[in-house]
């Protein structure tokens, strides 16, 4: 049977898919993307058949799904996670959802050691001429999940990209397709202030023409890469693709022409952004998604001259450690790729780190710059691979500083309302 008709004989309905699950299963779902959002929006279907006792792999859902805020669930469905997104921040208090701690590189060896998934789902372009189906939006543990779950089902859906890199597989690999057509998720436009955009000035100012770029998620990173479209010759190797990056591809700013590893093409673990990104990526042979055990290996992101790192962080304390991922002790985030392109970028030739926050949180009346981390708080870089943190008051330089000359930096960037009471606990705590 050639690949087009053993493709056809495996369609089957969704409620044939939901009876696939059975009490115990542990599930694993493509992220962004390729989130199968057909399938997560009938889970909840699933405790009016018996089945209890399952286990699903979440991130950052793309949709208030029934089966997460249903009443009644918690001895059917329990989540595991690598990264908190609004959801399952909502959903932490409740007990349901337990966060595991992990660099992103090494995402899937987290989730295998921790409960291995024997039923993976995503969502896929359709069969290609060639036989095959794309996971075009995401290679952050997708691949390794084909090759170890048991049970692999896809959703097909028409309106995703088809990208290059290891993003193609064969039908041979898969059990079960299912009709999926829908619009692919896009990521938040986020709103941004005046103090933001001064913290991008300093931010972009250590972007200069040949760089490879790394740009983290949210209105701070948005507003660095709009900075860099007067600049030539960028290289992109980055986790998340996104928008604003999308737009450096086209307007000519980055053209990865100097670039050592992999030369000419923009790499990425996965792709979040607006229509206009998923269009210019689709069919591009100049960008590639790539798994992120390759991508995120600090090792990898070395390799790139002159890598640069942008990130934000929650709280920094005087010493350089960041947290990026609590808040008040509890968890927010996830460290995500924050340490990877740390120390990737960190031991990289001409390497630099950018860490990239307001000065202060809620109206101007906490300092996130603080003598030390709030009780609870996660490291998520260590201080020891920490160079440059950026506030709307300048650029904070602590690669090669000893303590008390890293002190005095932080404080200079801090907000000026709070440095006196800084320096003072600074003594007070002999911090340097």
């Amino acid at each position: 049977m050639d690949r087009h008709k053993l493709y056809d004989s495996k369609f089957i309905s969704m409620d044939d898919v939901l009876g696939k699950i059975k009490s115990g299963d542990v599930i694993a779902v493509a992220a962004y993307g390729n989130e199968p959002v057909g399938f997560l929006r009938r889970l909840h279907e699933i405790r009016d058949r018996g089945v209890r006792d399952v286990t699903i792999w979440l991130a950052n859902p793309q949709e208030e799904y029934p089966f997460l805020t249903m009443d009644g669930m918690e001895d059917v469905i329990s989540i595991l996670s690598i990264f908190y997104g609004p959801s399952l921040r909502r959903l932490h208090s409740t007990g349901r959802v337990s966060f595991v701690p992990n660099n992103l590189h090494m995402c899937f060896q987290a989730m295998y050691e921790t409960k291995r998934p024997n039923v993976f789902v995503g969502a896929v372009t359709p069969l290609d001429k060639y036989g095959y189906v794309c996971m075009s939006t995401s290679q952050q543990m997708e691949l390794e999940l084909f090759d170890t779950c048991e049970t692999v089902i896809l959703e097909i859906n028409p309106n995703l990209p088809h990208t290059s890199g290891t993003t193609r597989i064969s039908a041979e690999k898969v059990d079960f397709f299912v009709e999926g057509e829908r619009e692919v998720s896009t990521s938040p436009v986020y709103p941004r202030t005046q103090v933001q955009e001064t913290i991008a000035d300093y931010a972009a100012s250590l972007i200069h023409d040949g760089d490879t770029i790394q740009l983290g998620i949210g209105g701070m990173p948005d507003a660095v890469a709009e900075r860099l479209m007067d600049r030539h010759d960028l290289g992109i190797y980055t986790e998340m693709l996104g928008s604003a990056m999308g737009k450096l591809m086209e307007c000519g700013a980055v053209n990865n022409s100097r670039k050592m590893f992999y030369r000419n093409r923009s790499i990425a673990a996965f792709a979040w952004g607006d229509q206009g990104l998923y269009d210019y990526i689709n069919g591009n042979p100049m960008v590639e998604l790539l798994p992120v055990y390759y991508v995120n290996d600090p090792f990898n992101i070395a390799k790139n001259d002159n890598m640069v790192s942008v990130n934000t962080a929650l709280e920094i304390d005087l010493t350089g450690q960041v947290c990026s991922e609590t808040l008040l002790g509890k968890q927010y985030s996830g460290t995500g790729g924050a340490w990877d392109f740390a120390y990737g970028a960190f031991h990289a030739n001409n390497g630099r780190g950018i860490i990239a926050l307001q000065s202060t949180a809620k109206s101007g009346t906490i300092s996130r710059i603080v003598p030390q981390l709030t009780a609870g708080s996660v490291v998520s870089i260590p201080r020891n691979i920490v160079d440059m943190v950026v506030t709307e008051y300048g650029v904070a330089h602590l690669r090669g500083k000893s303590i008390r000359q890293r002190v005095e930096e932080l404080i200079a960037v801090a907000h000026p309302d709070f440095r006196a009471e800084l320096r003072k606990e600074a003594n007070r705590l002999q911090i340097w």
